[in-house]
């Protein structure tokens, strides 16, 4: 039997440990997803940059027009949706596991953000279509979860504030207020991914609505917010090293005095933080998977670039000098080992869902984007001052990578409870060394050799 053709994209030892846990179904998606990024997407992205304006006020109007050609095609296909799992969202899912989508992910991510996105799997409408998915109303899942399902719309997320420390979001403090039968939104938030976009609809937006709550985390709800409400004002897109990211974007906005029918507030007052719990973990994971296939993209670039016979340094071949041997033996390593992190918590969220793999996620969160910036500058340096230019993808897949390591929660956020979790192992650490202590001691005077105690 042929190797699925998934080995081109991960590897061998990867794809044996886990493929007698795909469904039929989940292979045959697999390949499709595969066979439709090389004919498909993959071709087309020289065209989908081409398409989209140096100007920079038409780049923030303009839709993609082979990206969204594409999506239809896609669609089409049933390679659509594909992150929303069937088994813990019924009603809207697809029935593939977050260990399956984990792999697509992977190899999405060959073709940058625009992968993803063609498949309607690309944040931060991943995680709004979860929290709609499954805290939302059917009032408002009709109006604004259908509509991002079937890819007519786009949606941002808004909970980090400027001037305020976000890593912990007890610490936001935009007002969420009730005033009647509506909602009235003050607040001045930042970095709001995909505000910029046209096709966005709905903002889903964090702030306080209970302050004096005893319990900090019950002082926070989520309302859902038209992109045009009265009140709504973007103020500027945030560059990443420069880069715009448009027409997504992530925005500066002011809400002021935004008003809202009650009935847009999600799932009840002071259910923020369990909100974004269940929105961050799964989320996490998916950006966690797209890293290692930047990463492993960025590898393959390097060793055609290296084993490139016109590249000549010294009078060898790159990949004659030691280092670039080592650098690269390096990623394969590295890549692997995140690999296994991502697919284990990928995992351990089929099994448990989000809450019961916080662990897994935790080191995966923290562990993936470094290691991915690490071989995405080595790839850098084979290419010299290429490298960090627009000719190849790899500046921008390590500005976007650099910004992952604070998105969703900073990395020393994530050190901090992986250590605390563990901590938690000391009592019966301790009790069952001492066990074995008394046990090594019994068998010392059984045998004679008391002066070893």
């Amino acid at each position: 039997m042929a190797p699925h053709p998934v080995i081109a994209y991960t590897s061998e030892a990867s794809w044996s440990m886990i493929e007698d846990k795909f469904t039929p179904y989940g292979k045959e998606t697999l390949a499709k997803v595969i066979k439709f990024l090389e004919d498909e997407i993959l071709p087309a992205t020289k065209l989908a940059h081409a398409q989209l304006p140096d100007d920079p006020v038409a780049r923030w109007k303009t839709v993609i027009p082979i990206i969204e050609e594409l999506k239809e095609k896609a669609k089409k296909q049933g390679l659509w949706n594909l992150f929303l799992s069937k088994a813990h969202y019924p009603e809207f899912g697809v029935p593939l596991s977050n260990l399956e989508y984990a792999v697509m992910a992977e190899v999405l991510a060959h073709a940058g953000p625009m992968g993803p996105e063609i498949m309607n799997c690309s944040a931060p409408d991943t995680g709004n279509m979860e929290v709609l998915a499954r805290y939302g109303s059917p009032e408002q899942q009709k109006k604004w979860l259908i509509p991002l399902l079937n890819g007519k719309t786009r949606s941002a997320f808004a909970m980090t504030e400027k001037n305020v420390a976000s890593s912990d979001a007890k610490n936001i403090r935009t007002s969420i207020r009730q005033e009647g039968n509506e909602i009235v939104i003050n607040g001045h938030k930042w970095w709001i991914s995909g505000a910029g976009d046209p096709r966005t609809k709905l903002h889903l937006v964090m702030g306080k609505s209970d302050p004096n709550n005893t319990n900090s985390y019950n002082q926070q709800s989520v309302v859902i917010v038209p992109a045009d409400a009265p009140g709504v004002k973007i103020i500027r897109p945030m560059k990443v090293f420069g880069y715009d990211d448009a027409p997504e974007g992530h925005c500066e906005i002011i809400y002021e005095n935004v008003r809202v029918p009650l009935g847009n507030l999600v799932l009840g007052w002071g259910r923020g933080f369990e909100i974004i719990q269940g929105r961050l973990g799964p989320g996490r994971i998916h950006h966690c998977m797209r890293s290692i296939g930047a990463a492993q993209a960025s590898l393959n670039l390097m060793i055609q670039r290296v084993t490139d016979p016109s590249r000549k340094t010294f009078g060898k071949y790159l990949h004659e000098h030691g280092t670039v041997i080592a650098d690269i033996a390096k990623s394969r390593a590295e890549i692997e080992a995140a690999r296994l992190l991502v697919l284990s918590a990928a995992l351990q969220i089929d099994k448990y869902k989000a809450k019961g793999a916080l662990k897994e996620i935790g080191i995966a969160k923290f562990v993936v984007p470094s290691m991915a910036l690490t071989v995405i500058d080595r790839a850098i340096q084979s290419f010299g001052a290429e490298g960090v230019s627009q000719d190849t993808e790899l500046a921008q897949r390590w500005a976007g990578l650099r910004t992952l390591r604070i998105a969703d929660g900073p990395d020393a956020v994530h050190i901090q409870q992986v250590g605390q979790r563990e901590l938690k192992r000391a009592p019966e650490l301790v009790r069952k060394a001492q066990e074995i202590k008394a046990k090594q001691i019994a068998l010392l005077k059984k045998n004679g050799f008391t002066s070893r105690l």
